[in-house]
């Protein structure tokens, strides 16, 4: 029984929620922006990609170290 392939796995399961929380927060108040003042969207939609850019990021790291490690 291999443990440290199971290891890597569940680290990366657990490394992609964490984003996957992070994306939904982020547009969750970019749409709260834009629906209190729709005037800011042009401001507040380069902010929201990229802080999801960001977020993505992470769990693309995650997935590069689970088959590192």
């Amino acid at each position: 029984m291999e443990i440290t392939g199971s290891l890597s796995l569940i680290g990366y399961g657990l490394s992609a929620i964490g984003p996957a929380i992070a994306v939904g927060l982020i547009f969750a108040a970019y749409i709260n922006g834009v629906a209190r003042q729709p005037e800011a969207r042009g401001l507040l939609q380069p902010i929201a990609i990229l802080g999801f850019a960001l977020a993505e990021a992470l769990a693309i790291f995650g997935l590069v170290l689970a088959f590192v490690l």
